[in-house]
């Protein structure tokens, strides 16, 4: 019934195009303005609980990344004027389906497919993700016309980031090929402060800073900060961050920490972003020493700790035994992530423990991951993993009182605490690099000082669109 009424519709609109001999601009609907930080995938889960922590590849699940408007509707070179139509992706849709879904014939749409692959991967679209398909309307009284079609399928146009679009389109010989465009953007960087009164993330909205910001600056410090414990009313925070603008003075995009600094018990915490030699960018302390380390303490977004690590009544069991792990409560199906680079040693059903994960990460640690929902198929055994890799699914399987991550560090064999164990250091700049880096850190410094604060209300995006780079 939903098909039939959009190419219902659709078909209306190509023959009115036709008809009335103008470009018809079909606009997005704008659902998020809060701008986009890099999204790859999933909802966002800050906006339910405020303290997500440790996954650097997820940085972007948290924000939309584009409500647009697809504007480039002409095919030029005294063509017909073509029009284009917003779709989105669904659970278990796939771009092969919603193309011939909306009446695009399976041959091209694999056609079209194939030419978008040599850009861009396909198998990377994410859930919520809008493409534009573009069309010719068919001629009036035609027997093209009369088909369950919106019109003459001319390719699409997808923004895998908030200054690139791909656009799909037909060539001469019937054949499909691919471009990348860059958009063409102002930066400018912007300076937040405040004070915690209630959480980060709640004063960080009041102080001005996007939700997508915000993301990132928790994920940046969630290697060492216990965000349950660590934060207290009268800290303080500072960021430094980019914004970018269209030529139209449309802000598009927020983003990109360069710097922060957290302000614990009195003790200031400072981060800098910076691109090492080897194209790496990441954030480093005052010292040089990289803000990430090899085990995140907490594999998984926006969850909420529940049960920590110690004696405690069991639930289901009804007496008192030690916990030798830390439990996050989150939906079902919430993503779990790999907390290091590894090889995976276990992964299936586990007795009590229901459906579990165990990486082996080098000679000392290992980490266990239990009650999954599923376990995704690159988290077999045997198979290497990278940190922040999706491993598994939140679930309730074993011996398990409802929807939650049941996770251990293991440090030479013995399970420890996840919230107190000292974690393995990560990359520490040294020689001419790190010479290089206080150079770097000490222009950051002069340019954040010298912006004024943000005021309290963040200006909100708007989004290019599609097709306007």
């Amino acid at each position: 019934m939903l098909l039939k009424g959009f190419l219902a519709a659709a078909a209306l609109t190509a023959s009115i195009t036709a008809s009335a001999g103008y470009i018809l601009n079909v606009q997005f609907m704008e659902e998020d303005s809060t701008g986009g930080a890099g999204s790859r995938g999933g909802g966002d889960t800050l906006a339910l609980a405020p303290i997500s922590l440790g996954n650097p590849s997820a940085a972007a699940t948290l924000s939309t990344r584009w409500p647009g408007q697809p504007n480039d509707t002409s095919l030029g070179g005294g063509r017909a004027p073509s029009f284009q139509y917003p779709l989105r992706i669904g659970p278990g849709d796939t771009l092969a389906g919603l193309l011939t879904g909306a009446g695009v014939s399976r041959s091209e749409a694999q056609a079209a497919i194939k030419a978008l692959a040599t850009l861009y991967n396909p198998r990377f679209i994410r859930l919520g993700q809008r493409i534009a398909v573009r069309y010719t309307p068919h001629a009036p009284g035609s027997a093209e016309a009369r088909l369950p079609s919106p019109g003459h399928f001319q390719g699409l146009l997808l923004e895998p980031d908030y200054d690139v679009v791909i656009r799909v389109d037909r060539t001469e010989g019937n054949g499909f090929s691919a471009r990348r465009i860059e958009k063409r953007l102002r930066r400018a960087p912007v300076r937040a402060e405040g004070v915690i009164q209630s959480s980060l993330y709640v004063d960080g909205l009041k102080a001005g800073i996007p939700h997508p910001v915000l993301a990132e600056l928790i994920r940046a410090y969630s290697w060492d900060v216990d965000f349950q414990r660590d934060i207290r009313k009268g800290d303080g925070f500072e960021v430094m961050y980019e914004r970018a603008f269209d030529l139209k003075g449309r802000l598009v995009y927020s983003g990109n920490i360069q710097f922060a600094a957290l302000t614990l018990s009195g003790k200031r915490h400072a981060i800098y972003l910076y691109q090492t030699a080897d194209g790496t960018r990441d954030y480093f302390d005052e010292k040089g020493q990289s803000a990430r380390k090899a085990l995140m303490r907490t594999p998984i977004d926006g969850a909420r700790l529940t049960s920590g690590f110690g004696r405690r009544k069991h639930p289901i069991l009804g007496y008192t035994k030690l916990h030798r792990g830390v439990d996050f409560a989150a939906p079902r199906g919430t993503p779990i992530y790999a907390a290091g680079n590894g090889t995976v040693q276990r992964a299936g059903r586990n007795g009590a423990y229901g459906l579990y994960v165990k990486i082996r990460h080098n000679g000392r640690y290992s980490t266990a991951y239990a009650h999954m929902r599923a376990i995704a198929r690159g988290a077999r055994r045997g198979k290497r993993v990278t940190q922040g890799q999706i491993i598994g699914y939140v679930g309730s399987t074993g011996r398990s009182t409802g929807p939650h991550l049941h996770y251990e560090i293991l440090a030479g064999g013995v399970r420890t605490n996840p919230m107190r164990v000292k974690m393995p250091s990560g990359k520490k700049l040294k020689g001419d690099e790190l010479e290089d880096f206080q150079v770097a850190r000490n222009v950051l410094d002069e340019r954040y000082w010298a912006i004024k604060p943000e005021p309290k209300t963040a200006a909100k995006p708007t989004g290019a669109g599609i097709g306007a780079p």
